[in-house]
């Protein structure tokens, strides 16, 4: 029975360590985003194309 117990325990840290690098990550994608009113939108610009013929 000790052995079910040893593997449930290095389970659970694993798992535990999972979530804290999930979080991490997510605490990063947060900190990295450009706000929506930040951006702006893309024109394309299709001169380039006129210029070719």
């Amino acid at each position: 029975m000790r052995g079910d117990e040893t593997a449930s325990k290095g389970e659970q840290a694993e798992a535990a360590e999972r979530e804290a690098a999930k979080q991490r990550l997510l605490d990063q994608a947060e900190a990295d985003r450009v706000p929506v009113e930040d951006t702006t939108r893309a024109v394309p610009d299709r001169r380039w194309r006129r210029d070719q013929r």
